[in-house]
Parts: structure tokens; C-alpha cells; sequence
């Protein structure tokens, strides 16, 4: 063994912090990207956002602006980017603005008129206050409210509770039974053998046979085995399925009325137009602010004086050219990603899910001449508005299954499969094999069984024997 130096000449890829900026921002959301420039914007002082309402001064001179910025530093070899004038976007001809709504200074503002909606904590904290019970055990009830989840069951166990406010646990299983006494009925429970139990007591009239169903018998409901439950109870089925039929009115999830789940509204990155019988890609700019360099720390950097910051205008100077270029090659990047899989998926545009045709990254990529893991990254997140409806990018690409002489979409299957199932005899759904069956006799798709129960699994849809009904 020996210490020497030994000289070497090797290649390897090595990402800069701005190449990592710019494909960080290939793969954000819409929302994500606008934080982003919002907060670079508030760090950045060279960079600022231009409104639509100001008056333009004319064109700005920038021509050799870059060389500035980046002269005394290293010779790099960045890649090209295609398709894009940077004098140009400089004079003005960048991303559109936004322009936020305005209100007049007199006029209602409709903050005034939102209000939070009463989450399940809130209605049990109430019940509790308007109960007599002393301060310990608002205590424990608090604790207990605390831990319940937004379907209405307890988290955790009451021993946990106890040690933790070191009281006896019969208190505490006092306080909770206090609590499953609250409405909505069912809330607190441990199980949904102990919510369905609540809900069942506190009927007007109680069913014997019910109660005893749901206490010891759940699996055969589970499974439908009506028949199976009637001989293992040794009672007639129709006493049976009327005790089914007061439990399928009970509520297993009884905090979901509480919910404050809210409807998402998405904005679509992309919109495609129909004209004249061809399609046209428009990118919505909306919401994505117009970046300019401020022409003050521009002049500053050609000043001559002595206490000019260079080194520091230099270096945000070429991170707000970084951040603009990369936004721009995003814009690019998803336009020409979206014409793409506009060009692939045309039929579907034009009739719907039954005409999407399979579709993987590699093809969209040799398309446009970019790597695989571009466009992945492109179409994470991002949505197109069609004549069809708003879908992710995602959407669009779908593996092929079998068929006679034909590629056939898994989405358009799966769309096939839930039709079916959707036409079916709830008193005689159809199996597995005999969808299997339809699909080959109606649309010549020839796919296994197991294919189909896969299907079926992802679209959260039951078996055969769960989805039967005898009434």
C-alpha cells in the first residue's frame, strides 16, 4: 500500500442548483409555480411583476445584458433553448399578466359574508358544555372529543386517556358513554360493531334479531349470505332480511355529515379549442405574473460609480434570468407536450372515453424530440380543458390491453366494465367471468378474468356476491 496522486480525465453530469430550479418548476402544479415567482419576487429585488395597466414606455434596451451578468465567471455550455427571443421577451413580449379582481374602497367585501361551517368537534364540545357533569370530567370529555375522527370514532384507547389525566377508568368509560349519547348517533365508538350497537338502542323499537345480527353475525352480511345467516340463527329468511333491511338504514360513518370536505375547483393550465374543424392548444396565463428586470438595477449595473454592489446585482441579476428563462421553457414544453397527445388523441377528443387510444410517455417523447422523464414530469399535476371535459395530462396516457387485431385502451375497458356492471340485475350481477363474456360477445375485447377483477378493484367497485341484493 502507498500514498501517491494520481492525475485523471473523466465526463460526468453534474446539475446545477438553476438546472435543478428549472425542473423542479417542470413538475410543479399551477398553484405551486405561482408561490414560487410570488416568493422570488419578494426575495429578488431585481425582479418585478409588470401590470397590464401600465402605460408602456416603449421597447427597453437589454442587448448584452447576459454578457454583463455573467462575464468573469467560467465559460458553461448550458443547453439551447429553442423557440425563444430573449431581447424580445426582455422588450415586453413575455408571459401575460393577472390582474387581481378589484373592489370599490365603499362596496361590501364578501369576506363579510363567509362563515365557517360547525365541524363534528365543534356540535360534541357544545353537547358537552350543555351537560352536567363537573370539571374533571369536562376534562376527560374534552380529551375524549379530541380524539375522535371525522367519521365519528375514537382514536386510541380510554387507558391512554386515563393515564394521561391520571383518572380512574371507570370515569372515563363514564364520559364516553355520556358522549355516545350525543347526536349524531353513533359518534364515539370504537368499532363499527360498537356504532351500529348505538344506533340500534336508541331506536324507538329495538329489534332483538338486528342487535344480535350486528353483535355476532357482521361477516355474513358482509358477504350477503342471507340464507347462510338464516340457518345458522334458525329463524325464517324474511325475519332476516327485515333485520337487514333496519341495519342497511343505520349510518356506519355517522360524523360525516360534518364532513368540511369542499369541492376543489381546478383551473386548467391548457385549453384546446376547436376552430374550423382543426384543434388549437392555448396555454392559460391567467394567475402566472409577467417578470421583467427592474430597469433600475439595470442602469445601476451599467453605472461606473465606485459603491455599486456589482457582485450582488450580478448574481441576483442572473438568478432572476434564470427563473424567467425556465418559466418560459415550462410554458414551451407544455404546449408542445399537450399538442402532442392532441395529435394521438384526436378521436377521442372528438367522441369520447370509447375512442382513447393507448398511449405511453416514449411516444409523446420521440414525438418532440425530448427525454421520457420531460414529459413525465410535464404532465404531472397539469390540467387540459377539452371538448370531452377538464382531465389531467395523466389521463391521457393508458396502457393497451387485448383484442381482435386492435389496441384497446385499459381506461376505455374499465369505462366498458363499469357500464355493464351498471346495466346489471341487482338480484343477479354479473360475475367476473361472465363480464369477461359480454366484453368479447359486444365490443370483441378478449381479456382474462383476473384482468377484469383488477379493473374492477381499482374502480373500488364490489364482487358479484357483495353487490347482490334479494329485495
Amino acid at each position: 500500500m502507498e500514498l501517491k496522486q494520481d492525475l485523471r480525465l473523466t465526463q460526468q453530469l453534474v446539475m446545477t442548483p438553476q438546472l435543478q430550479q428549472a425542473i423542479k418548476l417542470l413538475q410543479l402544479s399551477r398553484m405551486e409555480l405561482q408561490e414560487i415567482i410570488e416568493q422570488e419576487i419578494k426575495e429578488n429585488p431585481v425582479l418585478e411583476e409588470v401590470n397590464d395597466l401600465e402605460e408602456d414606455s416603449g421597447p427597453e434596451e437589454t442587448s448584452g445584458l447576459e454578457e454583463k451578468v455573467h462575464q468573469d465567471e467560467p465559460a458553461e455550455a448550458p443547453e439551447p433553448i429553442k423557440d425563444f427571443d430573449w431581447e424580445e421577451y426582455m422588450e415586453g413580449h413575455g408571459i401575460s399578466s393577472y390582474t387581481p379582481p378589484k373592489t370599490d374602497g365603499d362596496g361590501a367585501s364578501w369576506e363579510n359574508f363567509l362563515t365557517r361551517q360547525a365541524t363534528l368537534s365543534d356540535y360534541l364540545f357544545w353537547q358537552l358544555r350543555m351537560s352536567p357533569v363537573t370539571p374533571q370530567e369536562h376534562e376527560i370529555g374534552t380529551l375524549i372529543i379530541g380524539n375522535i375522527d371525522e367519521n365519528g370514532y375514537l382514536q386510541g384507547s380510554l387507558e391512554e386517556i386515563c393515564r394521561a389525566l391520571v383518572c380512574p377508568a371507570k370515569q372515563s368509560e363514564e364520559i364516553l358513554k355520556l358522549i355516545q349519547s350525543f347526536d349524531p348517533a353513533g359518534v364515539g365508538a370504537r368499532d363499527l360493531k360498537e356504532c351500529l350497537m348505538i344506533q340500534l338502542t336508541g331506536l324507538s323499537e329495538r329489534d332483538p334479531l338486528a342487535e344480535q345480527i350486528v353483535e355476532n353475525c357482521l361477516a355474513y352480511c358482509k358477504k350477503k349470505d342471507y340464507r347462510g345467516l338464516a340457518r345458522k340463527l334458525k329463524v325464517p329468511l324474511a325475519h332476516v332480511l327485515a333485520a337487514v333491511e333496519i341495519i342497511s338504514h343505520l349510518d356506519p360513518k355517522p360524523g360525516r355529515p360534518f364532513s368540511t370536505d369542499e369541492a376543489k375547483v381546478i383551473i386548467p393550465d391548457v385549453f384546446v379549442h376547436k376552430i374550423e374543424g382543426d384543434y388549437i392548444v392555448v396555454l392559460n396565463d391567467d394567475g402566472l405574473p409577467k417578470l421583467r428586470i427592474n430597469t433600475y438595477y439595470r442602469n445601476l449595473l451599467d453605472a461606473e460609480a465606485d459603491n455599486v454592489p456589482r457582485g450582488y446585482l450580478k448574481e441576483k441579476m442572473k438568478s432572476a434570468l434564470w427563473l424567467i428563462r425556465s418559466i418560459q421553457q415550462r410554458q414551451i414544453t407544455l404546449y408542445k407536450v399537450t399538442k402532442s397527445i392532441v395529435k394521438f388523441q384526436r378521436d377521442f377528443i372528438d367522441q369520447g372515453i370509447d375512442a382513447l387510444k393507448p398511449l405511453v410517455l416514449r411516444e409523446v417523447a420521440d414525438d418532440i424530440q425530448m427525454h421520457e422523464s420531460t414529459v413525465s414530469r410535464v404532465t404531472t399535476n397539469k390540467y387540459v380543458h377539452t371538448p370531452q371535459g377538464i382531465y389531467e395530462l395523466k389521463f391521457f396516457f393508458s396502457g393497451k390491453v387485448g383484442g381482435f387485431g386492435k389496441e384497446v385502451s385499459a381506461k376505455r375497458v374499465q369505462n366498458l366494465i363499469r357500464q355493464i356492471i351498471a346495466e346489471e340485475d341487482p338480484r343477479r350481477p354479473f360475475s367476473d367471468e361472465k363480464i369477461c363474456q359480454l366484453l368479447k360477445e359486444r365490443h370483441t375485447i378478449t381479456i382474462a378474468r383476473r384482468t377484469v377483477a383488477k379493473y374492477r378493484e381499482m374502480m373500488k367497485i364490489l364482487s358479484s356476491s357483495e353487490r347482490k341484493k334479494l329485495m
